[in-house]
């Protein structure tokens, strides 16, 4: 069996070594990074090989890459690496790391053409000034080869344990058997779906019910898929932290055993969440624990490895115990793990680190899109960027002198956007050319001047700074398929506005992401209809649709639709007293736990405040703005076997979905709300937007998003197969053949 590894996979574990050093050094992006590579290779001449392809052996190893080009003339192999701001504060480390890569392409490139010896240049490519930095060497093959297989070496041991794991993962995968007595209804049939998708490498969106076994049905078959395809990694990605626990036992019921596991499993979690030391730089200078990080990875690795779950406290004290930040240890082990658990931004955001390992490793992945209808709304955020003219000014008041200049600038251009405004709210068809530019030029400014005072940072500039950048890259890539707003307010004697770019298709980003993939499944209990999701995520056009049969019965879930009231705003306070009389006659009818759903927090409080002074009698608790994640937890915990009450929560919240509430721990719920985004100027831009392209605005800003989180916020109540429960929809448009067309097919409405 060969392994196969990158040159700089290959590289950067034996090479890199000292301190984890991440002060302010602006880094082009990807699209600057691709852009500064084409202009170097356009000032060559025409004999230049750009993009070489180089593939070499030693022993079980084969080592493959491209070559950012080669010269014949002059018999000169280049590596280019962009960057931005002062060459000399490029760290030591990163420069030893460079050479080691030129080096084993200049092998890998002498042993494919028979060269005696090869001129070996870094060119550093400054994407402001497009000035080259070169540095050159010229090496002998036979030096080369040492350098080489000194690399390779090094690497070889732990290639060789890395083979043993995947053939042992491979045998354990064969011989996987299901982890319960049978099959749930629908279970089976999807988990066959999705081994088919994975043999044929395409794409399958499966509306399964709530409660169905979704997150086990749809790993198994994967796992299960994975020696006959050669996949390197299963990527299951969520929108929440709950579907990342309901991953975790998923991986531990298919994978019992907890040491040496032939399956390594991560969990990847926000930087935030993973950080030892918030207030410190990451920088050996600041932070223990990026002091000689990388002298004392390769013996956290080793242990992190034989460790699975990886979960997050696992995987933190692997770090502590080895003096690392967990937070770049558990980057480090997504090279290494065979199933990552992780949110969506992490394969699908602009700097995305799994999809950037996918793309740099080639390995063949699949995807375990969970939730996927929140991906739509996700992933407009992640296409999007907003700037707020009050931040520009806090920053102005304590920004250094030498940044005045440009600030003054992009101020007095934003101020000239104000004379072109028709109203407090406009969308305009084209971006701001002058104002745009002034951006790029303070982008610049500040860059350079963080490159020349790093430990001078303001949290104020640099949060700034990266919004300006995020602003810019959006900008880059306006189409049709965004909105550019601007809203302008009164502040005193002043006009300040925010300026908005937001994705409402993201298609052209998730559709390549997709596509890169060897198969990919998205599932959900809300996937209708077809063409929505289509036209949204950009799906192949090849891509399977199923409506998993539902493991429930009619009979255990009681819907009444009470058309008798309405829910919209104008009618808000008339149907304050009907809703709580409706759910107080429920409760003597059937004491036990509800949960009832509401538009707003306003609304909430308002019925919940009612049903408290008409019957003090029901217990009820509340879910309250901003809550964390102690305080989620408290509310679910309210709901024990044996309790009684009512929970109230806001429809699209954090108890919409992804919640697990079986048995008499919910018995019923009350949707008091058709789940529409509010109504405003900008959602009525985007529904006039989503009519030009899709013929359907109202329904896709509106109402497939709406009913879609009332079928998720129903769908808590039935969550086994001897689970009984009652649904009421509370307003007259559920009545409407329109809505109901969207509701299971499975439900029996009365």
């Amino acid at each position: 069996m060969s392994y196969r590894v990158a040159v700089r996979a290959l590289c950067e574990f034996t090479a890199k070594a000292g301190d984890l050093d991440l002060r302010f050094t602006p880094s082009p992006t990807a699209q600057q990074g691709i852009a500064g590579h084409r202009t170097v290779a356009a000032r060559r001449g025409g004999q230049y090989q750009a993009e070489l392809s180089l593939e070499g052996e030693y022993g079980a190893l084969t080592v493959r890459g491209r070559a950012d080009g080669y010269d014949p003339a002059g018999n000169v192999l280049e590596e280019v690496k962009t960057f931005r701001g002062d060459f000399a504060a490029i760290p030591a480390n990163h420069r030893q790391l460079h050479w080691a890569q030129a080096r084993v392409y200049g092998w890998l490139l002498c042993q494919s053409l028979q060269l005696e010896h090869v001129n070996l240049a870094l060119v550093y490519f400054d994407i402001v000034s497009e000035k080259e930095t070169r540095l050159q060497e010229r090496w002998s093959a036979a030096d080369l080869e040492q350098f080489f297989n000194q690399q390779c070496a090094l690497f070889l041991s732990w290639a060789e344990q890395e083979m043993a794991h995947r053939i042992a993962r491979d045998e354990a995968a064969r011989t996987l058997t299901f982890p319960h007595a049978g099959f749930r209804t629908g279970q089976r049939a999807l988990a066959e779906a999705v081994y088919k998708t994975a043999s044929t490498g395409r794409c399958l969106m499966a509306q399964a019910p709530t409660g169905i076994g979704k997150t086990i049905g749809t790993l198994f078959p994967l796992l299960k898929a994975m020696p006959g395809q050669q996949l390197d990694k299963v990527l299951f990605l969520t929108a929440k932290t709950p579907g990342r626990k309901l991953a975790l036992d998923a991986a531990q019921v298919l994978y019992p055993k907890a040491l040496n596991a032939p399956l390594r499993v991560l969990e990847l979690v926000a930087r935030d969440k993973a950080c030892e030391y918030p207030q410190n730089a990451c920088n050996g200078d600041s932070c223990p624990l990026a002091k000689g990080f990388y002298d004392r990875l390769p013996a956290a690795r080793l242990e992190a490895v034989a460790r699975s779950p990886l979960d997050q406290q696992t995987l933190r004290g692997v770090a502590l115990a080895h003096g690392v930040c967990p937070y770049y240890l558990s980057q480090e082990m997504a090279r290494w793990a065979d199933v990552v658990i992780a949110d969506y931004n992490y394969y699908f955001d602009f700097t995305a680190l799994l999809y950037g390992l996918a793309q740099a490793s080639q390995w063949r992945v699949a995807t375990l899109v969970d939730e996927a209808h929140n991906l739509v709304e996700r992933a407009r955020q992640m296409y999007s960027a907003s700037l707020d003219q009050q931040t520009l000014n806090n920053v102005r008041h304590t920004a250094p002198a030498a940044l005045d200049k440009p600030f003054k600038r992009l101020n007095r251009e934003w101020n000239a956007l104000h004379k072109e405004q028709v109203g407090p709210y406009q969308v305009h068809s084209q971006l701001p050319a002058k104002w745009l530019s002034a951006l790029s030029a303070c982008i610049t400014a500040i860059g350079d001047y963080l490159n020349d005072h790093p430990q001078g940072l303001s949290g104020n500039l640099q949060g700034f700074y990266f919004e300006a950048l995020q602003f810019n890259r959006v900008a880059e890539l306006f189409d049709a398929h965004f909105l550019f707003d601007v809203s302008l307010r009164e502040d005193g004697k002043r006009r300040l506005s925010q300026l908005n770019l937001r994705n409402i298709v993201p298609a052209a980003f998730i559709g390549p992401r997709l596509a890169s993939a060897r198969c990919n499944v998205l599932f959900s209990a809300t996937l209708s209809p077809q063409t929505y999701y289509a036209n949204l995520l950009g799906l192949p056009a090849d891509t399977v649709w199923m409506d998993v049969e539902s493991p429930f019965q009619a009979e255990q879930l009681h819907v009444q639709v009470i058309s008798q009231i309405s829910t919209r705003f104008v009618h808000r306070q008339a149907s304050l007293a009907p809703i709580v009389e409706l759910i107080a006659r429920q409760f003597e009818q059937r004491p036990g736990n509800y949960l009832a759903f509401f538009s707003s927090f306003d609304y909430l409080q308002q019925v919940a405040e009612l049903l408290a002074e008409r019957h003090p009698h029901i217990p009820r608790w509340l879910q309250a703005r901003r809550m964390d994640e102690a305080a989620r937890q408290g509310f679910l915990d309210q709901f024990t076997m044996s309790s009684q009450g009512v929970g109230f929560a806001v429809l699209g919240g954090a108890f919409g979905e992804g919640i697990d509430l079986p048995g008499a721990r919910l018995i019923g719920a009350f949707v008091a709300t058709l789940g529409l985004a509010q109504f405003n100027p900008v959602n009525e831009q985007i529904k006039q937007r989503m009519a030009a392209l899709f013929g359907a605005g109202y329904d896709y800003t509106y109402l497939y998003p709406g009913v879609q989180k009332v079928v998720q916020a129903a769908g808590r109540v039935i969550r086994t197969q001897s689970d009984q429960g009652t649904l009421f929809l509370i307003d007259d448009r559920f009545a409407e053949r329109k809505v109901q067309q969207l509701l299971p097919s499975w439900w029996r409405l009365g």
